[in-house]
């Protein structure tokens, strides 16, 4: 009963508006102060929890993906993929899907990716006659494949709380994330078969394309080497996640100043403050939510959440369709990262008593959260994607639903029904 309420007040705070650390923590104190637990044990505990060096890669990926945000990556990447697809119907839309992909690959970071490619596609889209609300719509969408395209800060955290491999769980989400990014190249082509308004671009002489693909090949071959640099060192063995995001952090300083000219002194202080705003509450989060799971476990909260869904079927494909639904809630009501922190250690014990495997379990999770983010009435990545291309929420509903059920949805069915899907490429780098 107390376990209950505690839950509830969560969810009463969290729809107030409070600041979720401080959410966490009230739920904490329902359940200490009614329950009668000792509560000195809480802080020592979730020291020691957060005291781990994988912990570390996470301030740096966030400022890498900083620093890539105001040196210039972005425009490169999205430059050259438009030198390919740009000057077909509906093109700039899937030259933001896979630029959102890519730069992605090199951040790590869903917000970084919005950032970075929406404040530099969502004018030219519409200077090019694009709906501003299906272009909106699309880069919401589009920005959360920095959660499912390897490295992800997500998927660190999952498997620091599931105690799972970082590696295994950095290529689950990759074919999900691939998959999603067909998905939607289509659903934005289907949205715009009949629009009247675009402008397409004029086919050019072969002398002028190829010289044009040279200019921005070279341009972006510092941005497109970085994944190969960070997932190549982390999957061949020579570098840790840890490592890999220090590494990254190296490599894009030089470059950024040097080669892109978008990083100074005033940028850099920028990105050092942000990162570490970022990082240190991602590390409080972390705290309180080490606490707050070590109190719902002895609780037994994720044997309550699995006898209340055995008691409604004892269907397998139905109970792991009510466990997704649960978890697009979870992320309608927060964050991408918070609903990580949060989910993890209630669901994963519910997940595995349902003979999901656990890396199986991190790329629905992964899905399922980046749906609950752009999904109304919360949706934080529609609304930041409002402010950012400054569009009405109204104009961006309809798409946004379109992309729903023709992207994610079928993302996270096909996710969820076909295990190898996430188990393929751990399997196949020998780390199942």
């Amino acid at each position: 009963m107390i376990s209950l309420v505690a839950v509830l007040v969560l969810i009463v705070i969290l729809l107030l508006g409070v600041e979720i650390p401080y959410a966490f923590f009230a739920s904490i104190l329902v359940i200490v102060f009614f329950g009668g637990y000792d509560y000195t044990f809480l802080l020592p505990y979730g020291f020691s929890k957060v005291s781990s060096l994988i912990l570390v890669a996470i301030p740096l990926f966030i400022l890498a993906g900083q620093l890539m945000e105001k040196s210039g990556i972005g425009e490169s990447l999205i430059n050259f993929v438009t030198t390919f697809i740009g000057r077909i119907r509906g093109g700039l839309g899937a030259v933001m899907v896979i630029s959102c992909a890519l730069f992605g690959s090199i951040s790590g970071s869903g917000f970084a990716t919005l950032s970075s490619i929406g404040t530099i596609m969502l004018p030219r889209m519409a200077a090019a006659g694009y709906p501003r609300g299906i272009s909106t719509a699309l880069i919401s969408s589009a920005a959360l494949l920095g959660l499912l395209i390897p490295p992800s800060l997500n998927m660190i955290l999952f498997a620091f709380i599931a105690g799972q491999s970082v590696l295994a769980t950095f290529l689950s989400t990759l074919i999900p994330g691939i998959i999603l990014v067909i998905l939607l190249i289509f659903t934005n082509w289907w949205m715009l078969r009949d629009c009247k308004t675009l402008v397409i671009p004029e086919k050019i002489e072969k002398t002028v394309f190829v010289k044009t693909l040279g200019n921005r090949t070279g341009r972006a071959i510092p941005a497109l080497i970085a994944p190969f640099i960070i997932l190549g060192g982390i999957y061949g063995g020579f570098l840790t996640p840890t490592e890999a995001a220090a590494v990254s952090v190296l490599y894009t300083i030089p470059i950024g100043i040097l080669f892109y000219k978008g990083l100074d002194w005033k940028t850099f202080k920028t990105a050092l403050i942000i990162a570490g705003t970022t990082a240190g509450v991602i590390m409080i989060m972390l705290l309180s939510v080490m606490m707050l799971s070590r109190l719902y476990i002895m609780e037994s909260v994720p044997d309550m959440i699995l006898e209340f869904m055995m008691s409604v079927t004892e269907n397998r494909l139905i109970l792991i369709f009510m466990l997704n639904l649960f978890m697009i809630i979870i992320g309608m009501l927060m964050d991408d990262t918070s609903a990580i922190l949060l989910s993890t250690p209630i669901l994963l014990p519910v997940a595995i008593s349902l003979d999901l495997h656990p890396i199986h379990f991190a790329a629905i999770m992964g899905v399922n959260l980046g749906l609950g983010c752009v999904t109304p009435p919360t949706a934080p990545f529609l609304y930041l994607g409002s402010r950012i291309g400054n569009t009405p929420i109204n104009e961006m509903m309809r798409p946004t639903m379109w992309i729903i059920l023709f992207a994610w949805i079928p993302t996270l069915f096909i996710t969820t029904v076909f295990p190898e899907v996430a188990l393929y490429l751990p399997k196949l780098f020998g780390l199942l």
